[in-house]
């Protein structure tokens, strides 16, 4: 297997409106990421992936792009960017971007000129078609609800948006879209960013016969079947590649909704030449019920172990994994995989654990090094994501118990993971001296850096002491992975081996303690999540590191 720096190294996401103020407006901003640089590097983190700094008018907060040359001034303008961009390679970091080239905002210059007229030079940049205001063409469903088409009364169509309205989705058949979007990730790279994160990039390919989807089909499998994976995307992919990326020593990895074993290994591939990695979903719509993200069901770990088993397997020879548990886009690690009351510190360390140990870059959300929660608002005014609120119309519209959906938006809101990063136990965490643009969680006071950094038993010095350990092992990021026990409902042992060394993982997926006697009792123990360890037992939520190779 190839080596690589991103495979070697560790990636830090940052949600920039959540992260630091330092301006005291209330929103997080690049000079913030700047003074928390040495933060981070502290970590041992040697990548940071940054959410959209771009101009935008924010309908989904920065995903929605009405200029890609331009960050936006909210956050500091062009002047921080090249900032933060010059402190993070001082330290040896490397920046990665978010690209988002699916879909534009529709107040982008590209939009403006393309719905005024069929004439228009910038027409063809984005999909239309015919109809009548009360007819679309079909009966596909927004990501967030609703049509996915809206009309357009200039030029008597409809736009495609498979996300907002003001999100309308570029034409990648028109070789001018690509080329316009190539000339955006050259003038970044030449900037001296080290990479990409590419949104939803699965779906940039269409099916262009728009053909309607199946009644009641669940919407993970039209995603799918009718949204991604689209019958040029690997084309256009390549294509990317050789015209822009090849050309840079940096990193992609692809957001991958609807991409699956059968498809996955296609994107990564280091023969077919398109992505460094993908970001799938088969275990983050694992707790999905029938009806969806907002009909969460228990989490079943045999499965859970099934489908890192199967990615791995997949990938193993010729391509590589994006090994995440928790993003912006979903809620927090410890309230979703674990458990946030009475074993909150140790689930957090057990999955910081896991992260660290699998066959792939590891991912850390920012705050999951300090086991941030959930988040419980006690109305739906006070949340801000778009998808949450118009979830709630739909659900209210269908006449569903509400009571009940807002447990359900309490689990699994995106506003989860948004919530301001917790710095200190002041009135607004030390994120801001100013009411923050979405509130605090109120257990700030007792979950935050400053606490974590007095406490050398705390979730924080463990997520440093587990990157340190992944990179003094090299053995742990390229060695073989082989799942001990796949059919054991609450444990989860795995091997992870080469030439030069094995290392034994054991995580209790769980809150009773477990029977669990260590197959040599001369295996040497490196590293676990409670201070005492049990003869022939596993504690609620413990994990273990064991070397076997016994000299």
């Amino acid at each position: 297997m190839e080596k690589n720096w991103w495979k070697e190294g560790v990636v830090y996401q940052i949600y920039p409106r959540s992260f630091k103020d330092s301006t005291d407006n209330g929103i997080g901003d690049l000079a913030g990421i700047l003074e928390k640089l040495d933060y981070l590097k502290s970590l041992g983190i040697d990548m940071i992936w940054l959410c959209p700094v771009y101009q935008s008018p924010n309908d989904d907060n920065g995903y929605d792009i009405s200029d890609y040359r331009s960050i936006s001034e909210e956050f500091g303008g062009d002047s921080a960017f090249e900032a933060l961009l010059d402190g993070i390679h001082q330290r040896e970091m490397r920046l990665i971007m978010d690209l988002v080239a699916n879909h534009s905002s529709d107040e982008h210059h590209w939009f403006q000129e393309a719905r005024k007229s069929r004439d228009n030079p910038y027409h063809d940049y984005y999909y239309w078609k015919a109809g009548t205001p009360d007819a679309p063409p079909n009966n596909w469903q927004s990501v967030f609800n609703g049509s996915v088409w809206e009309w357009n009364d200039a030029t008597q169509e409809y736009y495609l948006h498979l996300y907002t309205k003001k999100q309308p989705d570029l034409n990648w058949e028109n070789p001018k879209v690509r080329h316009e979007i190539y000339a955006i990730i050259a003038y970044w790279l030449d900037k001296g960013v080290d990479g990409f994160r590419m949104d939803v990039i699965s779906l940039i390919s269409k099916r262009l016969d728009f053909k309607s989807t199946p009644k009641n089909m669940a919407f993970i499998d039209v995603m799918e079947q009718h949204y991604a994976n689209g019958p040029k995307v690997h084309s256009f992919l390549k294509e990317m590649n050789q015209e822009v990326l090849s050309n840079y020593d940096i990193v992609t990895v692809g957001e991958g909704p609807g991409v699956n074993l059968e498809h996955g290994p296609r994107y990564v591939s280091a023969s077919e030449k398109e992505l460094d990695m993908v970001f799938h979903f088969d275990h983050m719509s694992i707790d999905f019920g029938p009806e969806g993200k907002y009909d969460p069901i228990p989490i079943d770990w045999v499965r859970f172990k099934e489908i890192f088993r199967q990615w791995d397997a997949t990938n193993s020879s010729n391509g590589w994994n994006s090994i995440f548990l928790g993003n912006h886009d979903f809620s927090r690690i410890v309230s979703r995989f674990g458990n946030d009351t009475q074993h909150r510190v140790a689930s957090a360390k057990l999955f910081a654990t896991l992260l660290m140990t699998m066959r792939g870059t590891p991912y850390i959300y920012q705050g999951d090094e300090i086991g941030m929660t959930n988040i419980e608002h006690p109305h739906i005014d006070a949340y801000n994501d778009i998808e949450t609120r118009n979830a709630w119309v739909a659900a209210k519209n269908a006449g569903k118990n509400m009571a009940q959906f807002l447990k359900a938006v309490h689990r699994q809101s995106r506003d989860n993971a948004r919530s301001p990063m917790q710095w200190d136990a002041t009135p607004n965490a030390g994120f801001s001296n100013a009411k923050p643009w979405l509130t605090v969680n109120p257990n700030h006071s007792e979950i935050n850096v400053a606490k974590a950094e007095k406490d050398t038993s705390s979730i924080l010095h463990y997520y440093r002491k587990m990157i340190a350990f992944r990179k003094a092992h090299p053995t742990i990021v390229y060695g073989s992975f082989t799942d001990l026990d796949p059919n054991h409902p609450q444990l989860y042992t795995y091997k992870r081996e080469n030439a030069a060394h094995r290392f034994m993982i054991v995580h209790n997926l769980g809150d009773t303690e477990l029977q669990w006697t260590q197959e040599n009792p001369e295996y040497i123990f490196c590293m676990g999540n409670y201070a005492t360890l049990m003869k022939n037992k596993l504690q609620a939520w413990e994990t273990r590191i064991y070397q076997l190779d016994i000299a």
